[in-house]
């Protein structure tokens, strides 16, 4: 726990965890913290419960479900408030798609899984305390080697050359983490969704098209997506009370291209079409369906419950997860 901080979610008196992101300097933990190398700790099925009752978990589900609440029925073009912390993070992810153009995919027989990828990601193992030195400042740079463990994760696994949930969700707990060492605050809640987190989204299609990566894990027609789900979440969120876009508009090819630069959902589902052939309904079954609900509440709630389900509560995805000081294993503590 950080030293004489309160943690950054607490348990409210629902099932659901309560955020308390950072919001003055005051709330700054200590220099003194003992910052960790985070390790995996979920080494078979019967550690989930591990999982499930800890810290981390408690602080991660509640991180992306106050995310969720900033930026309700807001579009992307909204004006929102920029930090220089989220200038940085920019910058970071920019230097990540300009490594893509220096490192071009190589001539080999495989269609899919480029082995260029191993060299780009080799230079960002290599560099990337350095690129999250840029972010954390001095006095907290005892933070940067358990920070930017999460970095190195986010992006696709250099073995296999693939990507998956797991990866997204290593961006998210590394955002989770600076916004437990205060680089983040309360203020900077839409600004992490649209600014940083769809500059991520843009890298990482970037690196998907570029090196061919295979999904993670992919249910193929009965998964959500091949690689993404949190824009999903947050998409749906954006979309909550629109005076005329329905959950049955985003398989209207006309829609799309006309909203999908305000609405992150939308802007997924472009993705998905510009990378697949053949009917929706064939391709990308699951969101076919849920084209039929209602409402985008109940589809945002519905998709929160499946991201529980499908991602945070399945083995083959939390064992790669890793444990640290700001995301610890230990059972959720109040505060």
């Amino acid at each position: 726990m950080l030293t004489g901080e309160c943690p950054l979610i607490s348990l409210g008196t629902g099932s659901e965890p309560r955020t308390k992101m950072t919001g003055s300097s005051e709330d700054t933990p200590a220099a003194t913290q003992n910052f960790i190398i985070p390790k995996k700790e979920i080494h078979t099925v019967p550690d989930m419960g591990k999982w499930k009752r800890s810290q981390a978990y408690a602080d991660y589900i509640g991180f992306i479900l106050t995310l969720n609440e900033g930026v309700k029925g807001k579009k992307l073009t909204f004006e929102y408030k920029v930090s220089e912390a989220i200038e940085k993070l920019v910058a970071l992810l920019n230097t990540l798609d300009r490594w893509i153009d220096e490192t071009p995919p190589m001539d080999q027989p495989s269609r899919f899984g480029n082995k260029a990828y191993r060299t780009w990601y080799a230079k960002l193992d290599e560099e990337a305390e350095n690129l999250v030195a840029t972010v954390v400042p001095t006095h907290l740079a005892a933070a940067v080697p358990e920070v930017a463990v999460y970095l190195k994760e986010s992006v696709g696994n250099s073995t296999r050359i693939d990507y998956g949930t797991g990866h997204e969700a290593a961006f998210a707990a590394f955002l989770c983490c600076l916004c437990k060492i205060g680089v983040l605050r309360v203020d900077d809640q839409i600004a992490i969704v649209f600014k940083v987190f769809n500059r991520y989204l843009e890298v990482m299609r970037k690196l998907q098209k570029t090196y061919r990566m295979e999904p993670a894990g992919s249910q193929g027609v009965w998964g959500l997506d091949d690689f993404q789900f949190l824009p999903f979440i947050w998409g749906s969120s954006q979309l909550i009370d629109h005076p005329y876009l329905e959950p049955r508009h985003f398989v209207d090819e006309k829609a799309v291209n006309e909203n999908h630069k305000d609405y992150m959902f939308l802007e997924c589902i472009l993705f998905i079409t510009e990378m697949k052939t053949g009917p929706f309904a064939e391709h990308s079954n699951q969101l076919w369906n849920i084209s039929a609900v209602p409402t985008w509440s109940k589809v945002n709630q519905g998709l929160i419950r499946m991201y529980k389900a499908e991602c945070l509560e399945k083995f083959p995805v939390i064992q790669h997860f890793k444990f640290g000081s700001l995301l610890p294993i230990h059972p959720v503590s109040l505060c």
